[in-house]
């Protein structure tokens, strides 16, 4: 059995993997919550002697280390996966590989095995991401902003006066904190629908979007252009890159 683990800015995904079944069940668990390492050891306790783990990680090194650790502790080291300029018929467009965050790199992976492109790939999680692949397979770049909440965050530190909880996001809001709402949220939709508009002109063809991350549903209901879910991209792109190791590995 293998195990993909998906550790980003505030949770644990994890999931089983076999090269014949694919990705299977997926557990979560925010790692700022004071369960977290419990909840990691029951899971532990399933895995299996012999069992390989796979691990992608945008989260600070402490926390990287504490779960590499805890995979090591119980006999089932992680093969850490990093970002590089070619994998899996994807190439990526930076020329410094490690400046692409690997959550970004394994969604990419995860695009290009779905089918050919283009597609459109849009994370909205703690920041929001858009990356464009193209059809053969080449990372055509991409862009970064703060997510809503963010957003928020920075209104309110800078003008206390800006600092409302809540609302609900609407076109035109009669109330500040609902103005806040549909002005942060329609920031990023935006941003999406712009980056899906500036595709077409570059390609010639509308890319298929994928949209993954906490925020997915909400972006989902306001984008106006045609859009999947996709809540697992990051992991059916890491079992892509362990199927690329385990190939090369022989």
């Amino acid at each position: 059995m293998n195990w993909l683990l998906d550790l980003g800015n505030s949770r644990l995904k994890v999931a089983p993997w076999t090269p014949e079944g694919g990705v299977g069940a997926v557990q979560a668990w925010a790692h700022g919550a004071a369960d977290f390492a419990p909840s990691m050891q029951r899971w532990l306790a399933g895995v299996q002697p012999g069992d390989r783990c796979w691990l992608a990680s945008v989260a600070s090194s402490e926390l990287t280390a504490a779960v590499a650790e805890a995979l090591a502790s119980h006999g089932n080291p992680a093969t850490r996966a990093r970002t590089q300029a070619e994998c899996a018929g994807v190439r990526i467009a930076y020329a410094e590989p490690s400046r692409l965050g690997v959550d970004r790199f394994l969604a990419l992976l995860a695009a290009q095995a779905r089918g050919n492109g283009p597609w459109l790939l849009v994370s909205a999680g703690s920041a929001l991401t858009v990356d464009l692949l193209d059809a053969s397979g080449q990372h055509r770049g991409g862009v970064i902003a703060p997510s809503p909440e963010h957003m928020r965050a920075a209104l309110a530190a800078r003008f206390p006066a800006l600092a409302y909880a809540g609302g609900e996001a609407c076109d035109f809001a009669t109330d500040t904190a609902d103005a806040l709402a549909g002005g942060s949220v329609g920031a990023v939709v935006g941003l999406v629908e712009r980056c899906h508009r500036q595709a077409i002109r570059l390609l010639g063809v509308a890319p298929r979007v994928l949209v993954s991350g906490g925020g997915a549903p909400r972006l989902l209901e306001w984008l106006e252009i045609d859009a999947e879910p996709a809540p697992g991209l990051v992991l059916e792109g890491l079992a892509v890159y362990a199927a690329d190791k385990r190939d090369k590995e022989g």
